[in-house]
């Protein structure tokens, strides 16, 4: 299975007398689409540190969340003071999450077929 890896990793594993087989992604939307399954695996990963109640995993998987999240960000040219813009505009329109607020959802009835 291929997978995005930070840059170094290669050197780290020649330098465990591993052989990694690698290629550069030149293609944006394909570099992108690499992004988004990194993200995806992180986020994964994170979910995983955190019902073990690993504060110190949980801490790096938030870290690599923020890694990706950035390269997506210089990838699309996306200033980080314009998302942190986005950010305090929907905070202020909606609110933020520190009131843990859930909103109960209803279960729709199943719809029939005839």
């Amino acid at each position: 299975m291929n997978k995005l890896v930070r840059d170094k990793i290669p050197e780290i594993m020649k330098n465990k007398k591993q052989n990694p087989k690698t290629v550069i992604i030149k293609n944006d939307s394909e570099y992108l689409s690499a992004l988004n399954k990194k993200l995806i695996e992180e986020v994964n990963e994170y979910l995983e540190s955190s019902s073990k109640d690993n504060s110190e995993n949980t801490k790096y998987e938030i870290a690599d969340i923020l890694e990706v999240i950035e390269a997506i960000c210089k990838l699309k040219k996306y200033n980080a003071d314009t998302i942190k813009d986005y950010k305090l505009k929907k905070k202020k329109e909606k609110g933020s999450f520190e009131k843990r607020i859930l909103l109960l959802l209803e279960k729709q009835p199943p719809k029939t077929t005839c």
